[in-house]
C-alpha cells in the first residue's frame, strides 16, 4: 500500500521518537558496511549515485512544494569539490533535481565545472546550490579567473537572486590547521564565510545520533517538522564560534545539545570548543536583496531518502528563489 507524503513523514517521526541506539550499539548489532569511497577517480569526479541510494531517494521524494512558483524558476547546482569528496554530491545532486521536477517548483542543470559560476551563465538562473561544495571551490586564489567568480557569485545574490547549501558547502573558504595543532581554523573569503552562515571546525563522525530541535516551529520552512523534535544519525557538523553567530542568521533547527551524552560532548576538541553549546543545522538570512538556506545534515546517503528532510531542504530552496516568504530576520538582534 502506498501511504500519502503526510502518512508516511508522521510514520517517520514516530520512530523517531523512539530513543535509537548509540554508535556502539550500532556497532554491535550490525556488520561494517563496504566503505564508500570519495566521489572522486584519477582527478575526475564522479558523477553518477550507487542504484540502491538513487531508487531510495525516488521512492521518498516529496509530493509537492511547499509553495507555487510565481513564475518558471531555474537552479544551477554546483558539484565542484576541492577538498573531500563527499560520496553523497552525485545523488544530493539528482534529489535536488528531481524535487524540483517531481513538484513543479524548479528546473535544475547540474554543473561539475566552477567555470560555470560566471555572470553571463548566472544571468540565465534564478539560484544557485552548492552541494557540498569543500574549500577553494571556485579554483585556485591566485588565478586571476578566480576573481572573477567570486565576484560574479556575490553580485548574483546580492542583486536578488538566492543561494542554497548543503552539508559541505559550510566546509569552505577556511584554513585547515593540524588536527592536533590546537590551533583554530580561519576564514578565506569573509564575504562568503558570512553570507552562507559560518564555517566548519569539527564533525561528530557518522553515523552520530542527534536530536534536532525545532528552533522556529512557525517558519514555513519547517512546516513539515510539525514542532516535534526528532532523532537522526548523521556526520554532524559544528562551525567556528567567530565564524556563526544567530546575530548574523535565522537559525531553523539546530541539535538539541541537552540531549547529548557526556561522552559525545568530550569529543570536541577543546581548543576550538563552542562556549555557547550553540550547534545551528539550518538556517536563512537575507544577503542584500537576495536570499540564503543553508542545511548542514546531508553526509549520508540516507539523508536524501527522508521525505520531511528533503522537503526542509526543498522549501529552503524556494525561499532562496523568492517563492516563500519567511521571517528572516536574525535570530539574536
Amino acid at each position: 500500500m502506498i501511504r500519502p507524503l503526510a502518512a508516511v513523514a508522521c510514520l517517520l517521526f514516530a520512530t523517531c521518537a523512539v530513543a535509537q541506539d548509540s554508535t556502539v550499539l550500532l556497532k554491535e548489532k550490525t556488520v561494517p558496511s563496504p566503505g564508500r569511497p570519495q566521489s572522486i577517480k584519477d582527478g575526475v569526479q564522479i558523477q553518477k549515485s550507487q542504484l540502491e541510494d538513487y531508487v531510495a531517494m525516488l521512492d521518498n521524494l516529496p509530493l509537492t512544494a511547499p509553495a507555487k512558483p510565481k513564475q518558471a524558476r531555474k537552479l544551477l547546482i554546483l558539484c565542484k569539490a576541492a577538498g573531500f569528496f563527499h560520496s553523497s554530491i552525485p545523488l544530493a545532486a539528482e534529489t535536488v533535481k528531481a524535487m524540483g521536477e517531481k513538484t513543479g517548483a524548479y528546473t535544475a542543470t547540474i554543473t561539475y565545472d566552477s567555470a560555470d559560476i560566471n555572470a553571463a551563465n548566472l544571468a540565465n538562473y534564478d539560484g544557485i546550490f552548492l552541494d557540498s561544495t569543500t574549500l577553494e571551490f571556485l579554483g585556485d586564489p591566485k588565478d586571476p579567473v578566480t576573481d572573477a567568480r567570486k565576484k560574479a557569485l556575490m553580485d548574483f545574490v546580492r542583486s536578488g537572486h538566492g543561494i542554497a547549501g548543503i552539508h559541505a558547502a559550510g566546509d569552505t573558504y577556511h584554513t585547515v590547521p593540524a588536527r592536533d595543532s590546537g590551533l583554530k581554523p580561519e576564514g578565506t573569503w569573509p564575504e562568503f564565510n558570512k553570507m552562507i552562515g559560518g564555517f566548519f571546525k569539527f564533525h561528530w563522525v557518522y553515523p552520530q545520533p542527534v536530536w534536532v530541535k525545532i528552533d522556529d516551529p512557525k517558519s514555513p520552512l519547517t512546516a513539515m517538522f510539525h514542532g516535534r523534535e526528532f532523532e537522526v544519525h548523521d556526520e554532524i557538523y559544528t562551525f567556528l564560534q567567530e565564524s556563526f553567530s544567530r546575530k548574523n542568521v535565522h537559525v531553523l533547527t539546530s541539535v538539541d545539545y541537552s540531549k547529548m551524552s557526556a561522552e559525545d560532548k568530550a569529543k570536541e576538541p577543546a581548543a576550538t570548543k563552542r562556549t555557547d553549546g550553540d550547534y545551528a543545522l539550518s538556517w536563512i538570512h537575507r544577503e542584500g536583496k537576495g536570499r540564503v538556506f543553508y542545511e548542514a545534515l546531508g553526509h549520508s546517503e540516507h539523508i536524501y531518502a527522508m521525505t520531511p528532510i528533503m522537503t526542509h531542504v526543498l522549501a529552503g530552496i524556494q525561499y532562496t528563489l523568492g517563492d516563500l516568504p519567511a521571517d528572516d530576520a536574525p535570530s539574536v538582534k
